[in-house]
């Protein structure tokens, strides 16, 4: 009876030790799961709750195991391309230049946001008794900008101003957008730079920066104006791992491409990204991006 019982813990003990050799570990399998990583938001906790939507349906679709997260910041995210922990991402420009740059991540499309704007623009801001009605009247002032790593807040205007030969006395970075807002509305500074949108078609509301600040100073409007806008920058990219099997990009590219024409699809983009959808995009599209970050000094390791 002893042998029998020897030889029974032997065969469970040798099934215990070869029993994960039988787990599938292959990308795509529930044990490893395609890793999709969403822009990182204040609003984390309704961000998953969407995520979790999309890895649903992505995985309806794809027929592949399918984990959305939602990293602390922008380099969590490019970080998590070098080390294999990212296959899929919605990340701003700046962080898809770094990303591309360092580990070979590569667009394959781009959001396109309200009222199907595929590009947005940066845009100069003065108080509106300042005196100052055109770019050139910037010449010798003081300015706010976001950071260096801005497009919208730094990059682009800093083009706006070479192209109209204007050399300002003084230059600060306020680290976020609605900093350069108060910053100019509290004469801190004479103008300043941040990300411009387009009032909204229907209603007419204004949706540039300074409506972050709207409900604490509800006199922004009138006391802030829009001096001036960038040339347009293109959206935000959709990211995917260079060395993921093509055959996987394509199927998760053409599931994302379907989700968007879902309800659920249309209401979980909003609440993510703030976008209707994407649209296809290439490394290319970036260039001009590459191009300004170059002659601006900035260096995207930094």
């Amino acid at each position: 009876m002893s042998r029998l019982y020897l030889t029974i813990l032997l065969l469970a003990l040798g099934w215990l030790t070869i029993r994960p050799l039988f787990h599938d570990r292959s990308l795509g399998s529930a044990e490893n799961p395609i890793r999709v990583m969403l822009t990182p938001s204040v609003d984390a906790r309704e961000i998953i709750q969407s995520g979790d939507v999309l890895a649903r349906y992505l995985t309806e679709s794809t027929g592949y195991h399918v984990r959305v997260t939602v990293p602390n910041d922008y380099i969590a995210v490019v970080e998590s391309f070098g080390t294999a922990r990212a296959d899929v991402a919605i990340m701003n420009t700046f962080s898809y230049l770094l990303a591309h740059s360092k580990y070979r991540a590569q667009a394959r499309l781009k959001v396109v946001r309200r009222d199907g704007e595929q590009s947005y623009r940066g845009e100069f801001i003065v108080r509106a008794d300042a005196g100052i009605h055109r770019i050139e009247d910037l010449q010798g002032k003081s300015i706010a900008y976001v950071d260096p790593s801005s497009t919208s807040g730094y990059i682009y205007p800093k083009e706006l101003l070479r192209k109209a030969g204007v050399e300002p006395a003084e230059e600060v970075f306020a680290k976020g957008h609605n900093q350069v807002v108060l910053k100019v509305y509290q004469k801190d500074v004479d103008a300043g730079a941040v990300f411009y949108s387009p009032p909204d078609k229907i209603t007419g509301e204004i949706l540039d920066a300074r409506a972050k600040v709207s409900k604490e100073y509800p006199d922004i409007f009138s006391t802030v104006k829009i001096l001036s806008l960038t040339e347009e920058i293109p959206n935000d990219p959709v990211v995917v791992r260079a060395d993921l099997p093509e055959d996987m990009k394509q199927k998760i590219i053409a599931a994302l491409l379907a989700f968007q024409t879902t309800p659920q699809g249309k209401e979980s983009l909003m609440k993510i990204a703030s976008v209707e959808g994407f649209v296809p995009a290439r490394d290319m599209d970036y260039d001009e991006v590459r191009v300004l970050v170059k002659k601006y000094g900035v260096k995207l390791e930094k």
